[in-house]
C-alpha cells in the first residue's frame, strides 16, 4: 500500500516507518523541517512537506495514498487549545477526503482513566466530544467517519513510549530530578501508568494497518500499571539519587506541567488488543529503560 504518514519523523512515527518499509509498504512522510525530509528520504520515503497548519497538504497526501497514519500532533502543554485546534483541523480534513473510500485511517489517542476501579479497556469509549475538549475530541470525531465510508482504526498510546532517545515524559521525570536533587513521585506513589516500548507500538501500528477491523479501538500497551513509586526508584537508582513523596498539592510546583498527570491512576489493558491483531509486547520494559541507562541523555 501507499501511505501517508503524519509525524512520520517523530519518536513513535520514525519506528512506525520503518515497520512500514520492512513489510513493503510505499510511505509518504509529511515533514516540516529540512533536518525531517531529510532524514525520512535517507530511508527511502518520499517527502511531502507540510504540517498539521497545512490542511491542504494533509488532504492532497491523503487523496494521493491508500491509507492514512495520523501520529503528528503539536503537543503544546502550555497552550493545549492550540493542539487541540490543530489536531481537530487534521482529523476532519482527512476523514473528508477519505470519505466514500473505505480506505484505512488510523489515528493515535490516548489512554483515559476510567473509575480507578480497574484497568480501562478497549471497550470504554472516550468521553471527550468537540473542540474544547482534550485532543480536540479528536477521537470520537475520527469514528464519526465510519458512518461516511472511512475504514477508521484508533491506537491508543500510555502516557510513556519508552527507549533509548525518547524525549517524551519519562525524560521531563528524569530531567527533573536532575534539577531538584531527588527522585519524586506523587503521595503514596501506588497510582499506575502504563507504559510501551517504542518499538512494540510501532509493530502494534503496522498489525493496525494490516489486520485491525474497521471501527477499532487499539491499546498499545505492553505494561497495564507501573506503580509511579517505582518509576521514582528507578530513576533515583539511574541518577543516584535519594527518593521522595511528594504531596500532591506540591506536584504542580515540583514536577511543572506533568505534575497533574504523574498523580494519575490510569492502569489500561491490552488483552483484546493482544488477540485480535496477534500482538505480543517483546520490548524492554519501562523499569528496565530507566534502570539500564535508556535515560542517560536526558
Amino acid at each position: 500500500m501507499r501511505v501517508f504518514v503524519t509525524g512520520a519523523s517523530g519518536w513513535i512515527g520514525s519506528a512506525t516507518v520503518d515497520e512500514l518499509l520492512a513489510a513493503g509498504h510505499d510511505v509518504v512522510g509529511l515533514a516540516r523541517s529540512d533536518t525531517s525530509a531529510a532524514a525520512l528520504e535517507a530511508k527511502g520515503v518520499t517527502v511531502r512537506r507540510g504540517d498539521l497548519d497545512d490542511p491542504v497538504g494533509i488532504r492532497a497526501g491523503a487523496a494521493d495514498a491508500d491509507a492514512v497514519i495520523h501520529l503528528a500532533n503539536k503537543h503544546d502543554f502550555d497552550n493545549p487549545a492550540i493542539s487541540n485546534k490543530a489536531e481537530r483541523a487534521a482529523i476532519k480534513a482527512i476523514g473528508d477526503t477519505l470519505e466514500g473510500s473505505g480506505r484505512p485511517f488510523l489515528f493515535a489517542s490516548g489512554i483515559l482513566p476510567v473509575d480507578g476501579s480497574r484497568p480501562v479497556t478497549e471497550d470504554d469509549p472516550s468521553p471527550f466530544h468537540g473542540a474544547d475538549a482534550p485532543r480536540g475530541g479528536g477521537e470520537n470525531l475520527a469514528l464519526d467517519y465510519l458512518d461516511r465510508g472511512v475504514h477508521a482504526v484508533g491506537v491508543r498510546f500510555p502516557p510513556t513510549t519508552h527507549g533509548a532517545g525518547d524525549n517524551g515524559l519519562m525524560t521531563t521525570l528524569v530531567r527533573t530530578g536532575r534539577k531538584k536533587g531527588v527522585a519524586g513521585y506523587v503521595g503514596d506513589g501506588k497510582n499506575r501508568w502504563p507504559a510501551v516500548h517504542r518499538s512494540d507500538a510501532a509493530r502494534l501500528v503496522l498489525l493496525g494497518l494490516e489486520k485491525a477491523p474497521a471501527g477499532s479501538l487499539l491499546h498499545a500497551i505492553a505494561e497495564e500499571g507501573v506503580p509511579t513509586r517505582q518509576i521514582a526508584e528507578a530513576i533515583g537508582h539511574a541518577l543516584d539519587l535519594p527518593v521522595a513523596s511528594i504531596p500532591a498539592e506540591n506536584a504542580p510546583a515540583h514536577f511543572g506541567w506533568i505534575g497533574g498527570f504523574f498523580g494519575m491512576d490510569v492502569p489500561a489493558s491490552s488483552t483484546r488488543t493482544q488477540e485480535l491483531l496477534g500482538w505480543t509486547p517483546t520490548g524492554p520494559t519501562l523499569l528496565e529503560d530507566l534502570s539500564t541507562g535508556a535515560y542517560s541523555h536526558a
